[in-house]
């Protein structure tokens, strides 16, 4: 039986926040307040401030790598102050899989308790894993910049299926004597921006302390606790209330994410996707009895059945089979305003592995049926939507879905994988623009 841990994940697309400081001392005040709690720590991050907080002896302990194998149970070593960790790597390679692998392989786990993942300050694969599995995402904010920041982080939290409602900010390092224009305060300033923003806020702020900073910076190999090393610091105490918080969210929370993931895709099979559209978007008829082509508007969220010979009057000439390989996808794309000449139209074709095997721009009298078809499945003219991108797929053999849960997942990833190729190179001066 499963003995999934609840995760907090620390992070921050913005470096010297304090995210380490943060992670490995809220580990140390969680197991000081439930000494009967199991607390697990973990970095994805190549510096080994976790070994060399936590390292008994030259003991190095079971690697970060494995937390991601699901065929078998991942074993933290038992570390200084009772806290378990896993050994960080210098290149810690990327396992095969999707962002949610990690999020699989610790609802089969038996860790238990908490665990606390270190993460980079970029979003990376493994910062994306650790967002995708994150119960509760700790954001420490320490100036305008990284609170601007915080927005890309949502939309990476969003992006991965987490729960957007679990990120919470943490202002850091604040200098309390420090003063902006008018006499505000640089606390009072992060507060009222991110409160502005609509952000949530832990129920405390981390000072900037010389004698906490110091604690990681000496010439020793070992790095030292605040609990221990600096309990006459204000850090001290305010590292003592965001400890009892994260066990009032661990206390209030039924499931971790992993488990409840798992229960919300077994529930999948029985029944239809939210904003399932119950007719075929070209011709307004019922779903076929088998086959036909699974249609999504990724940013509208509308999903829909397509008839295969509604589609064939679409594409025309051109081949479903030569666009993209089986178990791929199609992508109909209107690109943002600015980035290509307006009203441009591309076809992209995508194999089940998320590589490109075709794109094209779509000329001429090619593109009206390919207008057609944006403005029959998002219900508006294509000159009034700013971007669009539609996602074709074939589709399961009995309608309204997909025959089981893990076909939808598989596509789920291929849709992750290429909207996040679209983003990041269909862009002025990449290979796109050349080819």
């Amino acid at each position: 039986m499963s003995n999934a841990p609840f995760v907090v994940t620390v992070a921050s697309e913005k470096g010297g926040v304090g995210k380490t400081t943060v992670a490995t001392n809220l580990a140390v005040y969680l197991k000081a307040l439930r000494e009967d709690l199991p607390v697990t720590i973990a970095s994805f991050d190549n510096h080994f401030s976790i070994d060399a907080m936590f390292a008994i002896g030259e003991h190095r302990g079971t690697s970060v790598r494995d937390l991601f194998v699901q065929s078998r149970a991942p074993q933290a070593t038992l570390g200084e102050y009772g806290v378990q960790f896993f050994a960080s790597e210098r290149h810690l390679p990327e396992p095969g899989g999707g962002t949610d692998s990690l999020r699989a392989a610790l609802a089969a786990s038996q860790l238990g308790g908490i665990l606390i993942l270190d993460t980079r300050p970029i979003l990376d694969y493994f910062t994306r894993s650790a967002l995708a599995a994150a119960d509760l995402v700790l954001a420490p904010v320490k100036d305008r910049a990284s609170l601007v920041n915080v927005a890309a982080l949502q939309r990476a939290l969003h992006d991965e299926n987490g729960d957007a409602s679990c990120l919470w900010l943490l202002p850091s390092l604040i200098d309390r004597r420090s003063r902006l224009r008018e006499g505000v305060s640089l606390e009072d300033f992060l507060v009222f921006a991110a409160r502005e923003r609509g952000y949530q806020l832990a129920p405390t702020v981390l000072a900037k302390s010389p004698k906490v900073e110091g604690l990681a910076t000496g010439f020793s190999r070992r790095t030292y606790p605040v609990l221990t090393h600096a309990r006459g610091t204000l850090v001290h105490a305010q590292l003592r209330v965001l400890a009892s918080f994260v066990l009032e969210r661990f206390a209030a929370a039924d499931l971790p994410l992993s488990l409840r993931r798992q229960a919300q895709a077994a529930c999948a099979a029985r029944r239809p996707p939210r904003r399932l559209a119950p007719e075929c978007p070209l011709c307004g008829e019922a779903p076929a009895a088998s086959g036909g082509w699974f249609c999504e508007d990724p940013a509208r969220r509308r999903r829909s059945f397509l008839h295969g010979s509604c589609l064939e009057g679409v594409l025309g000439e051109l081949d479903p089979a030569e666009l993209f390989p089986c178990g791929g996808a199609l992508v109909v794309d209107k690109p943002e305003p600015g980035w290509r000449e307006e009203n441009a139209l591309y076809l992209h074709g995508f194999s089940q592995e998320g590589a490109v095997s075709v794109r094209q721009e779509l000329l001429g009298e090619a593109k009206q049926p390919f207008y057609d078809f944006l403005r029959a499945v998002c219900g508006r003219l294509p000159e009034e939507l700013p971007a669009t991108r539609i996602l074709l797929t074939a589709g399961g053999e009995e309608p309204p879905f997909y025959p089981t849960p893990a076909d939808y997942r598989r596509y789920a990833v291929l849709r992750r994988q290429i909207l996040r190729q679209l983003r990041s190179s269909f862009k002025p001066g990449s290979p796109a623009d050349e080819a």
